[in-house]
């Protein structure tokens, strides 16, 4: 599973905005010069993550963006899902593939299935306050 710079950016993003949730709104253009990120891919990013209910926006001066809910209710799952649009190790086990033809003689599906599970599983065990923190296992 390889996780794009999209949900890597969505990640890091979240985490600037947990440690400056104090700050209130915070502009799109603070965070993409401090992140290193265009403010175009940082727009596109902020819609997954606005989309998702993980941040709100504000327009106009004084405006920008903040987080939705408490950083302990951000799962990095739910991050990456908002940014990448599906944890699905292999395309068949997608949201809305279509039906695979050679589905129920698959000797791999099982294995598939049994990774995301896996994968989803491990993400949703930590939420963003964690990362903030470095309180992570590994």
């Amino acid at each position: 599973m390889l996780i794009s710079t999209k949900g890597r950016y969505a990640l890091r993003v979240m985490v600037e905005m947990a440690h400056r949730q104090e700050e209130g709104y915070i502009s799109l253009k603070s965070v993409a010069q401090h992140q290193g990120i265009s403010e175009k891919y940082m727009e596109a990013i902020m819609k997954n993550l606005v989309t998702a209910g993980l941040t709100v926006g504000l327009r106009g001066k004084g405006g920008g963006y903040r987080l939705a809910r408490p950083a302990q209710e951000c799962s990095i799952a739910a991050i990456l899902r908002a940014a990448e649009g599906s944890l699905a190790p292999v395309a068949c086990l997608e949201e809305d593939a279509p039906v695979c033809a050679r589905r129920d003689e698959c000797a791999t599906l099982p294995l598939w299935r049994e990774l995301e599970t896996v994968v989803v599983n491990f993400l949703d065990g930590y939420n963003l306050e964690q990362l903030t923190q470095g309180k992570l296992n590994g």
